[in-house]
């Protein structure tokens, strides 16, 4: 029985749940969708996929089919709503079976929904695998909906009742069937221009030249963890926001599935035995469990988090002043703080940690701006964009999600105090004027 394999958020060939069961079957083909879905504007005005999100994805599949190549396979590039043009090489390659990796919130459900039912109309079916998480959807000592309300309470009990599966290893060799036309990736400045917008301009005050795929994750991984030996210290200096090493800035990659959490956590285990063991080495885990709480919480709740008020019906109405909202988007607030982090993402893709909250908290507390306005902004421009990860985040901050503060309002300037107090970060990124194309 053929099987075609469509790759998602999963661009590795490394510990790939659902390509393992893929390979299990007879015959395989591979395949990657350029969905224009991803490429629309949103209700708020915004491309929904940015160009430095585009040229890092363009990046991690033309990684992706360079590794396919080298184990003897080869990836069909196909453009188009994948309920189209999946079905119609499953037809001419001959498959009756569709892998690929579940997602779990409200778009991506529609998708696998329309794929189902085209796959169905051919006397074909669709498997969906789970690969998101480091913890195994089934390996989670709850139900999800008795999946706590607060992270703490859902830590406590995974990191008790619950173990990390075992990474897989790529496989080393794979014949794959292969379509007359296999097609290609677009060029890229010719799809940015298309869709309205130019490529990006690298700015050398950002923190990482990030660029896209699996050979590149993997190299990041073996830099911060065993060339420079950064892991140890990752919780001293997690904080930071000038520099390339403090912290692992792995999360572009885990978004475009370049990397799997569970190989992070196996290299952290590696990293335990033979150089150290101690909070920083534990404090990388935990952030990927935050990460998988997000995506539990997406499950739990559905599309109820993207809504306004979210999880918290009796939360303030806030609203959409578009000129405080086109300043905070630009740089161009009264705080000094909020803007430089403004300009280090619209510059560069990319922001810290701690850059994100206070720039969350401004928005929604001190402007009193609806949280999904930001969250738009930030779909655009984060070249660690998902969904789950990037709603939860917002609608903790905002006080409508998983948070048991009522109000969780950061004091930006004393903000800056702690983590800038120097003014370094600040400097970097002042008095640039930014001209956005926000389309």
């Amino acid at each position: 029985m053929a099987t075609l394999h469509w790759f998602r958020n999963d661009l590795r060939l490394d510990d790939n749940p659902a390509l393992q069961e893929a390979l299990q079957g007879g015959e395989l083909a591979l395949a990657y969708v350029i969905d224009p879905a991803f490429w629309q504007e949103d209700r708020w005005g915004h491309r929904k996929t940015g160009p430095f999100r585009t040229r890092f994805l363009w990046e991690s599949v033309a990684d992706l089919q360079r590794a396919i190549e080298d184990v003897g396979g080869c990836l069909h590039i196909l453009e188009g709503a994948p309920h189209d043009v999946l079905p119609t090489l499953m037809s001419d390659l001959g498959c009756q079976v569709l892998t690929a990796q579940a997602e779990h919130t409200p778009e991506e459900l529609d998708a696998e929904l329309a794929v189902d039912r085209a796959v169905a109309s051919l006397g074909g079916h669709c498997r969906w695998v789970e690969g998101l998480t480091l913890y195994h959807l089934e390996d989670i000592p709850m139900s999800l909906d008795a999946l706590p309300d607060i992270f703490t309470q859902f830590r406590k009990k995974v990191e008790k009742g619950s173990e990390v599966r075992m990474p897989h290893p790529a496989p080393e060799s794979m014949t794959c069937l292969e379509a007359d036309d296999l097609g290609e990736l677009p060029d890229l400045a010719s799809f940015l221009k298309r869709h309205g917008m130019a490529l990006p301009v690298d700015d050398a005050r950002a923190v990482l030249p990030f660029r896209g795929g699996a050979s590149e994750a993997r190299a990041r991984l073996k830099h911060y963890f065993w060339d420079t030996e950064k892991l140890a210290v990752y919780k001293k200096t997690r904080n930071g926001l000038v520099g390339a090493d403090y912290s692992s800035k792995f999360s572009p990659w885990l978004a475009n599935g370049c990397i799997s959490p569970r190989r992070i956590a196996s290299e952290v285990a590696r990293f335990e035995d033979t150089v150290e063991a101690n909070d920083s080495t534990y404090w990388l885990v935990f952030e990927l469990i935050w990460r998988d709480y997000f995506r539990f919480v997406a499950m739990k709740y559905g599309a109820k988090i993207f809504h306004k008020k979210a999880l918290k019906p009796d939360s303030p109405n806030r609203g959409t002043q578009r000129h405080a909202f086109e300043a905070w988007k630009e740089g161009r607030t009264k705080d000094s703080f909020v803007n430089a982090n403004m300009r280090e993402l619209a510059r560069t893709g990319f922001m810290s940690n701690r850059g994100r909250q206070n720039v969350a908290s401004y928005l929604v507390h001190d402007l009193g701006i609806d949280w999904r306005l930001g969250a738009s902004w930030f779909e655009h421009l984060l070249l660690d964009h998902d969904p789950a990860s990037n709603t939860g985040n917002w609608i903790y901050v905002a006080g409508v999600g998983n948070d048991p503060r009522p109000n969780r309002k950061f004091n930006t300037r004393r903000q800056a105090e702690m983590y800038d107090g120097d003014g370094k970060y600040q400097t970097l990124w002042s008095g640039d004027a930014l001209e956005l194309d926000v389309r």
